[in-house]
């Protein structure tokens, strides 16, 4: 594709346009979406939030779980009970969990019953579980931003602690280490590629995939520093990789030659400046974090392609109690479980 003919150049969201969806939500950092419209948001109190297609709201909470406080903002942050952060579909149509407070991938069914799949890889606790995603091989990946404790110390150390991990008819084993931050991952549409995101490097980087689950060629993809601190993407259809920024709340799209394009920009200057500042000095506190987010997804953190046609984008965010949406002029890759 050539850039001229990419339609995400020189268009932007239309902030009038956006709508939303879902009320009363907590923490709803990672959303699926169905084929029939159903969407799944991970929910602070332990589990998923469903919306049906008519609008209808259906929390299906882990069973064994007690959920955070919402009413204290730094249990969203640092968890200390269940905490489902990424959330994925499997074959049989179960949720797989990288739960940020117990430090675990966890398998729930739809009716709640829940079951720990993993706490330790190597003998040694997980660290801090933030994502996980199936491929069509029916092979579990997933990320730990750290294993410092508290895992809010990797903001400012910029620790190179956080790596990839996958489970397969082996077990499980860590596939690429030495992460600044380990996030969200993706798969480009042929599997070929592994993206991970970097949060606390403020770069997204790449590795090639091997049959067997094995990555090689570890390279970064786009900017070195995007002048911002992603969070979650997803690939369109064209191969742009769509990125938020969180708590300086941006949507940017980075194009298949690695060009930066901002999509929605819904931070006031002054906050972003302060809060860049102290990111890069090591001197970011709870407090300087909690000043600074937008007003559309607060805390933008995942974004999501659904809808009949995979136009319908949806924001995710750790601060929102709602879903917004709007339509893109580009259809989405679809998810393993979308096909």
């Amino acid at each position: 594709m050539s850039p001229r003919s990419n339609p995400l150049i020189g268009w932007s969201v239309d902030r009038a346009a956006i709508r939303t969806v879902g009320a009363g939500l907590q923490r709803p950092e990672c959303i699926l979406a169905e084929r029939d419209g159903t969407l799944w948001s991970a929910d602070a109190r332990g589990g998923v939030m469903c919306i049906r297609p008519d609008g209808a709201q259906e929390l299906i909470a882990q069973v064994q779980h007690t959920g955070v406080d919402a009413g204290d903002p730094s249990s969203l942050i640092l968890g200390g009970a269940t905490l489902p952060n990424g959330i994925a579909l499997n074959r049989a149509g179960d949720f797989l969990i990288a739960n940020f407070g117990t430090d675990a991938i966890e398998l729930m069914h739809r009716d709640g019953r829940s079951e720990t799949l993993y706490t330790e890889i190597d003998g040694k606790p997980l660290g801090k579980t933030n994502f996980v995603l199936c491929d069509s091989h029916d092979r579990i990946w997933f990320t730990v931003t750290t294993r410092l404790v508290p895992w809010t110390r990797s903001i400012n150390e910029k620790a190179a602690d956080g790596y990839v991990g996958l489970i397969d008819g082996h077990g499980i084993r860590i596939v690429a280490d030495g992460f600044v931050g380990t996030n969200e991952i993706r798969f480009d549409a042929a599997e070929e590629w592994l993206y991970v995101v970097e949060s606390n490097a403020r770069r997204i980087s790449r590795l090639r995939l091997r049959a067997d689950g094995s990555l090689f060629g570890r390279e970064i993809f786009g900017p070195a520093d995007l002048r911002g601190t992603p969070d979650g993407f997803a690939f369109d259809a064209l191969g742009n990789l769509w990125t938020t920024i969180v708590q300086t709340d941006r949507l940017i799209a980075l194009t298949p030659e690695g060009e930066v394009l901002t999509l929605l920009d819904d931070c006031d200057p002054l906050q972003r400046r302060i809060y860049d500042e102290h990111f890069y000095a090591g001197t970011m506190t709870p407090e300087i974090m909690a000043a600074t987010q937008g007003s559309i997804a607060p805390w933008m953190a995942s974004v999501t392609f659904g809808g009949p046609d995979l136009r319908t984008v949806y924001l995710g965010s750790l601060r929102g109690t709602w879903i917004p949406y709007f339509e893109s002029p580009v259809p989405g890759l679809p998810m393993t479980h979308w096909r």
